[in-house]
């Protein structure tokens, strides 16, 4: 990652516009922010007008755009939150990272290799960082298993790792998330830009490319997450259900791709391995609200035993949304850059590869 210039923020409140408020905006990340004691979201730019003041009034946000360059004229801020299609990511942040200040989008970096690189070389340019939306690596119970893991490594006092699986079945990923969602009848314009399709893919290709990481680029990254270090896919199941991976230093892992579905529940699982013990995490659907994911420890050395740890109730998209804060004011690194994310991709493309074999 290049140097970064921060900016020295003391005991002042950060400032964060938002460019976009639709669904995702609103849902996952709008609500969060405005509950933050050192954040003020200070501006929305919109282009849907009656949609933008709706949205500007309910959470108190005071300025109102429907253009970005008048945004960057008038408004004084710290962070750019921008909940924007990854479709069209590298022509969003072409235009917003004119401000070099740190943004933040949501998962994936883009819908190809291709148009993640130019990101890259944009963010280098603009002497700034851009975190990528990977909710899941802020749920406490994924910090805490994270760090559990990484002990565990390090004692050697359930063996060694030897294996991880995570299951992915579809179900109810909004779980009521929505709810609150504001809506007009105010349509898009017609004439919105999107990212060139990559070469290396026809456009039913790209359709299968783009809707696979739209969906399992959490369980791609997140892989990455627990090994703690880079890794290859060595074979794709043809029916699409199983993803086999192996880490750079030889750790097995499974990503299993809708094995079952699910209707009212969201059943995303994790499954760690040792020689003598594993722990299991549960994690709770992306727009749950003021829930946290479960933990289960079994060592089986020196007597077996399960442990059961507690976390508070706060949601992996609050607890994101104060690190990007953090962030910005210099405190931590993102949890994901855009360096990392574009690794998901090029990950996502060895396992398409792989299926044309």
């Amino acid at each position: 990652m290049e140097k970064v210039k921060f900016i020295k923020m003391e005991n002042k409140k950060v400032k964060i516009v938002f460019v976009g408020v639709g669904s995702m905006g609103q849902c996952a990340h709008l609500k969060n922010y405005v509950l933050i004691p050192d954040c003020e979201v200070v501006a929305i730019c919109e282009i849907r007008e009656k949609l933008g003041k709706k949205v500007a009034e309910r959470y108190g946000v005071k300025n109102l755009y429907n253009k970005f360059d008048d945004l960057i004229e008038k408004e004084d801020f710290d962070g750019i939150v921008a909940s924007q299609p990854f479709t069209r990511h590298y022509v969003i942040l072409r235009e917003i990272l004119k401000a070099k200040k740190p943004v933040f989008i949501e998962k994936p970096l883009a819908s190809s290799v291709e148009a993640g690189e130019k990101i890259i070389d944009i963010i280098k340019k603009a002497e700034t960082f851009v975190m990528v939306g990977y909710h899941k690596r802020s749920d406490p119970a994924s910090i805490y298993v994270k760090n559990i893991l990484d002990n565990f490594k390090i004692s050697g006092e359930i063996g060694k790792l030897k294996y991880i699986r995570i299951t992915m079945p579809p179900g109810d990923w909004i779980a009521g998330g929505f709810k609150d969602l504001i809506i007009t009848d105010e349509k898009l314009p017609e004439n919105i830009e999107y990212d060139s399709k990559p070469e290396n893919m026809n456009e039913d290709e790209f359709k299968e490319y783009v809707d696979f990481v739209n969906y399992y680029i959490h369980q791609i990254n997140f892989m990455r997450f627990l090994f703690g270090e880079d890794y290859k896919v060595k074979f794709a199941d043809k029916s699409r259900v199983l993803m086999v991976v192996e880490s750079n230093s030889g750790i097995q892992g499974v990503i299993e791709m809708a094995p079952y579905k699910t209707s009212i529940s969201w059943e995303e699982k994790i499954l760690i391995c040792f020689e003598y013990g594993y722990i299991e995490l549960s994690l709770p659907a992306p727009l749950a609200s003021n829930i946290s994911g479960k933990v289960k420890i079994y060592k089986d050395r020196p007597t077996p035993q399960t442990i059961i740890p507690q976390f508070p109730p706060v949601s992996a998209m609050y607890q994101q949304a104060i690190n990007f804060i953090k962030a910005i004011k210099g405190e931590i690194k993102p949890p994901v850059d855009a360096e990392e994310a574009l690794k998901d991709l090029k990950v996502a493309e060895e396992y398409f590869s792989l299926l044309k074999v």
